[in-house]
Parts: structure tokens; sequence; C-alpha cells
């Protein structure tokens, strides 16, 4: 059966489509597909972790509802979670940051199984960086803060910024993160980034309070 774009592009009436069949069409056309079975993603979609490699996975609702276990995948894929939350009165000093030795004002944290610690990425105009972490500073933080305590291994983040001006403190799914990265790598000009890259960041945090917890 011939697609709702391919249709339209003939000039001949399409049946409606719901919002999902379309971004599901649209998706097709660009060649988003799960990275498990090749079905067509909508640009909305889950993720899975590859513990082990340390990258994402794009998942169909299929394949989403299968890893939606605690046992699936053998804990070497893991679905990423939804939920994401601004942490209030989160204690975080520059003092503190001095001492968890990150280079720059923007950094996220998580716990990795394979590493069997917590590591250190900032974003950075060649995509995620490690910092060596200072893990004692690390353990003076959650100390006072115990919501670090309850952060999914390889599934979940601290986010954290404070360029310029900022005082952003987040939990946050993995992908976040990374989608975080990947503005900035695209998006960074010159020595210290331009405009264009700046304003992206902002619109990045000032849209997290509005993602809903479900996409599907």
């Amino acid at each position: 059966m011939p697609s709702r774009l391919a249709q339209l592009a003939r000039g001949a009436p399409a049946p409606a489509a719901s919002p999902s069949q379309e971004a599901a069409e649209s998706a097709a056309a660009l060649g988003e597909r799960c990275d498990l079975c090749g079905e067509a993603v909508p640009p909305e979609h889950r993720h899975l972790v590859d513990v082990e490699r340390r990258r994402l996975l794009c998942a169909c609702r299929a394949c989403t509802l299968l890893f939606d276990r605690p046992a699936a995948g053998g804990g070497h894929l893991r679905l990423v979670p939804l939920g994401r939350r601004r942490l209030e009165g989160f204690a975080f000093d520059d003092a503190t940051w001095e001492r968890l030795r990150i280079p720059v004002e923007m950094a996220f944290f998580f716990d990795s199984s394979p590493a069997g610690r917590i590591v250190a990425l900032y974003p950075s105009p060649m995509g995620a960086t490690e910092s060596l972490l200072a893990l004692e500073a690390w353990e003076e933080l959650a100390a006072a803060n115990p919501v670090l305590h309850e952060l999914e291994p390889d599934v979940e983040a601290l986010l954290v910024s404070h360029a310029r001006g900022m005082h952003e403190h987040w939990r946050v799914p993995i992908d976040d993160c990374y989608e975080l990265v990947g503005i900035i790598r695209s998006r960074w000009r010159g020595f210290s980034g331009g405009e264009d890259v700046w304003r992206a960041i902002a619109l990045f945090f000032d849209d997290l309070p509005r993602r809903e917890e479900t996409r599907w």
C-alpha cells in the first residue's frame, strides 16, 4: 500500500492518519529504524543502553515492551527510563565542583556497571569527554544529596550546568545527556561556541520540565 507521503506526492487524496502514523511514516522516509529489529520508529521513541559499549540503541514499541522487564537483555541491554526531575535544593557549590576536577561548568554523572564506579562526562565540541573524577569528592556530594544513591546504574544520570549563570541540577534519563552532547557537538563554533549553541543549550534546559514522562 502506498505511503501517505507517496499519495500526497502524486496529488491523490490520502486517508486521514493519526499523529503517530504520520510520525512513523516520516521516520521511515528518513531511515529512522529500530536498532534491534529494523522496524521504523517515530522521532519520539525509547532507547536501550548497550552497557558494555556505552552506546544508545533506538527501540520500536514492540522491542520497548520486550525489554521493559528487569531480567530482559541479561543486563547487557537496558531500557532507558522516562522520568526526569529537577533537584530542588541540591547542594552543589563551586568548591565542590573544583574538588570533582571537572574542567568545565557542565557535566553528567552516572554509575557505570562495567567500570564499577561513578563516571563523569562533559559535553564538548568533540563529543562526550570523560573526566578523571575525584571519588572522595563524589562521596561527599552523595552524602549531602541522598537522591544520588537512587540513580539507576547505566541508564540514569545527574546532569549539572553552572555555565553562564545557570543553576541546573537534574535527575534525567541518560539519553537526555547524549542529546545535549549532540546539540553542543553540532552547533559549537569557534573558541567560545557562539551564541547559537548557547541559545540551544538554554532551550534544552527550558524544555526539560515540559517533557512528558510517557511517549507511547
